[in-house]
């Protein structure tokens, strides 16, 4: 069985459309899933009480990426709308984008504020993306879409939400276009309280491109999308110590378990990188780094149930999800969790 066959009715009122704090929650109290990777047995529980969950000198780690607000509304010369969703930053001036208009092509440009334009230097058929240069880079760049941005909603958000909502609390460096949810259910009250039992807290960054397409009409296969990453020193002597000693390595999200297999040289060590990934992680891939996931709940056949096969049987999953659906659990990413150990 594959995610392909991992099909489940997802019944319209469990797609969370709302924050938890917008439902009188705090963003940590939330519900949990706890899957035994073994024999698939599951509990349920809340998200602040994942402390219970893990041991002194286990490591959690956390994809530091910050989400960047990736939809700008501009217009071109002759004064025609146009909007523009970021999809991936290839260097400091210049992004993939995807450009909702059929009438842009390669020599446009784009104004998006008095002192915010781009360039359209490629448009191609056979590809959703085109790519702008930016009159603007690094951190200029990054003020001027804060400024004017909205953050990429998917058809299941019916309010504006602000920029906030999608932010997890330890984000640092500006750069995913999707927030990098699973994090989204810790507060500092939480890492703190995981500190004090001896968990180490570790980071990666990865910052994530744009999988939400708008419609069927283009698809990006998950081998497609190229992903920056960066490991650094510290989070590697910590996973190797952890190794070492016996204890676990959880990765918070797909995005940090697709970062951390990356940077696995061919002796299952971490090493410290950066670069660009697109690793597809299914059911058949062995797994040299994490040895259990945090992640949120996803829809039927997505690709990240492929990541999630690697961790526990596609029957098993498959078992639990129903679990979750009778059980009234919120999906995507301002819903409940999943502890996968």
């Amino acid at each position: 069985m594959s995610a392909e066959a991992i099909s489940f009715f997802l019944p319209e009122e469990l797609n969370a459309s709302m924050p938890p704090e917008r439902r009188g929650l705090r963003r940590d109290y939330v519900k949990m899933m706890v899957i035994d990777r073994v024999n698939g047995h599951t509990s349920h529980t809340r998200f602040y009480q994942l402390d219970h969950f893990l041991k002194a000198g286990d490591v959690l780690v956390l994809n530091a990426s910050r989400t960047i607000p990736a939809v700008l509304q501009g217009q071109l010369e002759d004064g025609t709308v146009v909007e523009v969703r970021l999809a991936h930053r290839k260097s400091e001036g210049i992004w993939e984008a995807l450009i909702l208009s059929n009438t842009v092509k390669a020599g446009d440009k784009i104004m998006f504020s008095p002192l915010l334009t781009a360039s359209i230097l490629t448009t191609e058929t056979a590809n959703p993306f085109a790519v702008l240069e930016f009159n603007l880079c690094c951190s200029a760049l990054y003020d001027q879409i804060y400024q004017i941005g909205q953050p990429v909603r998917y058809e299941y958000i019916k309010t504006p939400w602000e920029l906030d909502y999608y932010q997890t609390v330890f984000a640092t460096s500006p750069g995913s276009v999707e927030m990098p949810s699973a994090g989204r259910a810790f507060s500092w009250e939480l890492l703190f309280r995981l500190q004090k039992k001896g968990v180490k807290i570790a980071y990666i960054q990865l910052h994530t491109g744009l999988s939400y397409l708008m419609d069927d009409k283009w698809h990006v296969e998950p081998r497609e999308n190229m992903e920056e990453y960066t490991i650094p020193e510290e989070t590697v002597q910590a996973v190797h110590q952890a190794k070492k000693n016996g204890n676990k390595v959880i990765a918070v999200g797909t995005t940090v378990v697709r970062a951390l297999e990356s940077g696995a040289d061919h002796d299952g060590r971490l090493k410290a990188a950066s670069g660009w990934t697109n690793l597809y992680i299914t059911a058949e891939t062995k797994l040299q780094i994490a040895d259990g996931l945090i992640t949120g709940l996803h829809e039927p056949e997505a690709s990240h149930l492929d990541l999630l096969s690697a961790f526990v049987s596609p029957e098993l999953l498959k078992v639990s999800y129903e679990e979750a659906i009778t059980q009234k659990y919120f999906w995507h990413e301002f819903g409940d969790m999943n502890l996968i150990l």
